[in-house]
């Protein structure tokens, strides 16, 4: 066993000094100088997104029983280091290489990172260095897995769900991404607006965890016992506050539109955590920590696509109807016999399908209420192409991480918490 990690980790060294002695596989375009300010700006994004990732952990970490608190954090945690080695390998030329169709990037006009360096990029980062560009856009798909993983805390092996991770950020993510951001892109070019991830993040990992939820099964206990509110309390916050990189980050600049996103950005989230409460209040219920903290990240999601696209006005209604929608399908969940753990199809999923619906109503000069439907319509058309993709891609995947190492626990392992079993700790 000790010799099987070893040789892994012997393979990730010798990828490193091999790459040292690659001659240049791709000669990066040059851009405009670099512009302080923006860089300054996008270091402060890259930051923030990167601080969405621990700010996820103590969401998920305080929502489940005590004897997997660690387990569920750690799922969160360990994204930082799989997915950056992913992506310097091969995961950022797939998102932004050179187009293969408008559908994926070349693997070998990154590979292991060749060809980004200080210097900016005119079609990517014309003010900022292109090596930034890419880290912004690396934080992004470290949060993307670690979303899904929500869907069947409790009951994964954790070495089945490293191998999912990984298969999931190649083969899911990565296309989504390029389709949407990159120049070339067939979604991009279609006119679909996803400013910030509303398709590329939310949509995909909320259909990756309606599909885990059901190919893994339900838990045998299917208890929502929450180990530490505090603790998804803090989450909530860390996530909020990471949330402005994500958002007013993906302008790329510091400008005005960076300045809307953000503004948007915490509107929405207010928005959408009020209407959370009072509607549980309505509903004859008290108005929990654990409500207002969901309704709040549900209204981040939904606000995600139309970031830098609409008016505030519209960014209150999106978290309006977000948190509203996102509420019922909780309800209706229960019925369901899926047993999405921390409900984040209901939130992420909806809360996604929600937004990039919406952005195409409200979008600025090519929205619905304009008198344009070319936006529109293009988006409907996405939401089922990118639905079915990722719900069939990731149900796939989940078939080729169990074949290669069987993806749930056993009984015993389960009962006894996935701490203990899979990590031989406790809290």
């Amino acid at each position: 066993m000790r010799l099987k990690y070893l040789g892994h980790l012997g393979a990730i060294l010798f990828g490193g000094l091999l790459a040292t002695f690659l001659p240049e596989i791709a000669q990066p375009k040059m851009g405009e100088p670099l512009n302080p300010g923006d860089t300054a700006w996008m270091l402060t994004a890259t930051a923030l997104v990167l601080l969405m990732t621990p700010g996820l952990s103590f969401f998920y970490g305080g929502m489940v029983r005590k004897k997997n608190v660690i387990s569920t954090m750690l799922q969160s945690i360990v994204a930082l280091g799989v997915i950056t080695v992913a992506w310097i390998a091969v995961g950022f030329s797939l998102c932004f290489g050179e187009s293969i169709g408008g559908v994926i990037g070349n693997p070998m006009t990154f590979f292991m990172y060749r060809g980004v360096g200080m210097a900016t990029h005119p079609d990517f980062s014309a003010t900022v260095p292109f090596a930034l560009f890419s880290l912004f856009q690396l934080k992004f798909a470290i949060i993307t897995p670690t979303l899904v993983s929500g869907a069947f805390a409790e009951r994964v092996k954790f070495s089945s769900y490293l191998v999912f991770m990984v298969l999931f950020c190649l083969f899911i993510y990565a296309p989504l991404a390029h389709m949407t951001w990159h120049p070339d892109g067939i979604l991009r070019n279609w006119g679909v607006l996803d400013f910030a991830g509303g398709t590329v993040v939310h949509i995909s990992a909320g259909m990756a965890a309606l599909a885990g939820s059901i190919f893994l099964g339900p838990r045998k206990e299917q208890l929502h016992d929450a180990a530490h509110v505090p603790y998804v309390i803090l989450g909530t916050g860390l996530l909020w506050f990471g949330w402005f990189g994500f958002n007013a980050g993906s302008s790329l600049a510091a400008n005005g539109t960076a300045v809307l996103a953000f503004l948007n950005t915490n509107t929405a989230s207010a928005v959408a955590m009020i209407t959370w409460m009072f509607f549980d209040r309505l509903r004859g219920k008290k108005s929990s920590a654990l409500g207002a903290c969901i309704g709040a990240v549900v209204g981040l999601v939904a606000i995600t696509p139309a970031a830098g696209f609409v008016s505030v006005g519209a960014a209150i209604l999106i978290g309006f109807i977000a948190a509203l929608i996102s509420n019922m399908a909780l309800s209706l969940k229960a019925r369901s016999g899926v047993d999405d753990t921390l409900d984040v199809f209901p939130c992420h999923g909806l809360g996604g399908i929600v937004g990039m619906i919406l952005t195409g109503v409200f979008a600025k000069d090519v929205g619905l209420i304009y008198g344009e439907t070319q936006t529109f319509l293009y988006h409907l058309l996405t939401l089922v192409l990118v639905m079915v993709f990722a719900f069939c891609g990731s149900y796939v995947l989940y078939i080729v991480s169990n074949a290669i190492k069987p993806m749930r626990v056993n009984e015993e392992e389960e009962r006894q918490g996935l701490d203990i079993s899979q990590h031989g700790e406790t809290v």
